[in-house]
């Protein structure tokens, strides 16, 4: 939260009236501030998806798994270990299966050893005497040449599925699946690894559909429908921009899962995080979802998670989803005690003047697995690039990059790349966050080179954050029936961002809540005397509030439900004295 001279930007909604006039006209406007223009813009039917065939590479990859159910292949699932990954091995496990492959396992690399990836440490954990006939990399895999290749002396064939940014050379897979690679004519670029992963499943269950697959073998054709919960799970953990393909598919998913139909592992979640499956929202797949499956991965070993994922029975799942629960705790207060000790380290450089375009921050204790929570807390706190790091392996330090707007952060390390080609032994990612690796002794060279690439690559003006709104509410739209409506309209995401809007309000009462104390509770009366509640999670009281006073906020309307009771709330993302 920042508590600033708000530099508000509302959004433009002209040809809200265009819109169905059955939606209510606060959801039209919001909508059309998004690039809504007609009832179509919002979803397609499942049946209308865009077509598997249009990813170069998809005839290979289904020719190749042909093959694999025809010669009864071990095939093994390569994973990432954040959210995304695990979501995509266990929609290839559990959509592999179906299609008839039976002999399929997975691995997944552990950060603190493996590093990211397919790689050839990784390689050297499989059973020599047991080698898979196929690797299939999901999330990762991309830029995996040296594994791709140890995979090929060790008489395996790799298909690669992947959504991150290609280099300027691919590695020599049997096949690749990626609609970001060169020349791919895929119309939607904001896949994440699990909607990639999806893309080839519904691409081999067409390719079988054609050869009377499920026929000859008596089998039933499985329906794609039931792998969505998993997709939108992956997707909007994966903070991918929810373009109309993207919020098709997490749609989908999320009704799935209001319906009961979601998959044990992700309905035992949803209990222990204390929500209620059947009012699900994508918000609580992103904040309390992903964060306990993420944690897995983040602390210890994301086969974890792939288990839970995998697991048709209610039971072991729920007892998986238990453990998982507690790993998140630990996350939380590892991730706490950084946070404590990134802001000193702001508060030293806020001492010496201006902060730099970009920020490089290193402590020797930092946890590895929470460096990119870290990263993008700090800045959000500051609005600009930071680059976290953590100790990694003899002498090298682990680093996660997280970015602004208008500053692609793999470009600029690209950039830093360039002109020290010694200095970063690996990296990889997209436009707003990116992993890297460089050795201990190069630190203080690397922030160097990252502040001159900023210099070089960005003008100061992107770092003048604008707070976008969807403008100021009357006082009769402050109600709970905008609320649901709002809600009812979702997903919203990155790219497709949940409304926000601002206003000056009164401040009848405040008090803190929490066990920390760390969450403002207030009391609002608007300029003729309505009351409303509002809630600023994770802020304690700034020391010029009181009683009386006015202030200027940028909110969301929320539904609040205690004791079986919904009313309006409101939740505060900015705050400042008016």
């Amino acid at each position: 939260m920042a508590f600033l001279a708000m530099n508000i930007v509302e959004r433009a909604t002209d040809g809200w009236q265009q819109l169905p006039n059955s939606w209510p006209a606060l959801v039209r406007k919001v909508l059309s501030a998004r690039g809504i223009k007609t009832k179509e813009d919002m979803f397609f039917q499942l049946k209308e998806l865009p077509r598997p065939e249009q990813l170069s590479g998809m005839s290979a990859a289904v020719s190749l798994l042909e093959e694999a159910l025809q010669n009864h292949w071990k095939v093994t699932i390569v994973a990432d270990f954040d959210s995304d990954g695990a979501t995509s091995c266990a929609l290839a496990i559990r959509g592999l299966k179906a299609m008839g492959l039976q002999n399929i396992d997975f691995i997944v690399p552990n950060r603190f050893i493996h590093g990211y990836g397919l790689t050839p440490r990784l390689l050297a954990d499989l059973d020599k005497d047991n080698l898979p006939d196929l690797l299939i990399t999901v999330d990762n895999g991309i830029s995996a040449h040296a594994g791709v290749d140890m995979a090929h002396q060790l008489g395996m064939k790799v298909l690669v599925t992947d959504h991150h940014l290609a280099g300027d050379n691919l590695p020599q897979a049997e096949a690749i699946v990626n609609p970001n690679q060169p020349d791919d004519l895929f119309p939607y670029k904001n896949l994440a690894g699990v909607g990639v992963c999806f893309y080839l499943l519904i691409g081999l269950r067409q390719h079988l559909r054609q050869l009377n697959w499920f026929e000859q073998h008596d089998q039933i054709e499985p329906k794609v429908i039931d792998w969505l919960d998993l997709v939108a799970l992956g997707t909007v953990a994966d903070v991918v921009p929810l373009d109309k393909l993207n919020r098709s598919l997490v749609n989908i998913g999320l009704q799935r899962i209001r319906q009961g139909k979601g998959c044990e592992g992700i309905n035992a979640l949803i209990s222990v995080a204390g929500r209620e499956a059947a009012s699900l929202l994508s918000s609580d797949l992103a904040f309390s979802i992903a964060p306990r499956l993420n944690a897995a991965g983040r602390m210890e070993d994301m086969g974890l998670g792939i288990q839970l994922l995998t697991d048709d029975s209610a039971a072991t799942a729920t007892q998986t989803a238990r453990m998982l629960n507690d790993i998140n705790i630990d996350r939380r207060t590892v991730e706490q005690t950084m946070q404590d000790d990134a802001k000193r380290m702001l508060a030293e450089l806020s001492l010496d003047g201006e902060l730099p375009r970009g920020l490089c921050l290193y402590h020797p204790e930092w946890h590895q697995g929470v460096i990119g929570l870290l990263a993008s807390r700090v800045k959000d706190k500051v609005y600009r690039p930071v680059v976290a790091f953590a100790q990694g392996d003899e002498g090298e330090l682990k680093g996660s990059a997280r970015s602004i707007p208008g500053i692609h952060i793999r470009d600029v390390l690209a950039r830093v790349a360039s002109h020290h080609p010694d200095i970063l032994e690996r990296f990889g990612g997209h436009a707003m966050a990116a992993g890297l690796t460089i050795k201990y002794d190069d630190l203080a060279v690397f922030e160097n080179a990252f502040h001159d690439a900023l210099e070089d690559m960005i003008s100061a003006d992107t770092f003048l954050e604008e707070l976008a709104s969807d403008g100021q509410l009357e006082e009769t739209e402050l109600q709970l029936i905008n609320a649901e409506a709002l809600n009812a309209a979702a997903p919203w995401g990155q790219g497709f961002e949940e409304p926000r809007f601002h206003g000056t309000f009164i401040v009848q009462q405040w008090r803190l809540l929490g066990q920390e104390q760390n969450h403002l509770r207030l009391q609002l009366h608007t300029q003729s005397g309505e009351e409303v509640t509002a809630i600023a999670f994770g802020q304690t009281k700034p020391d010029w509030l009181a009683e009386d006073i006015a202030i200027i906020i940028r909110y969301k309307l929320s539904v609040n439900e205690f004791r079986g009771q919904r009313t309006l709330q409101l939740l505060i993302d900015q705050l400042a004295a008016a």
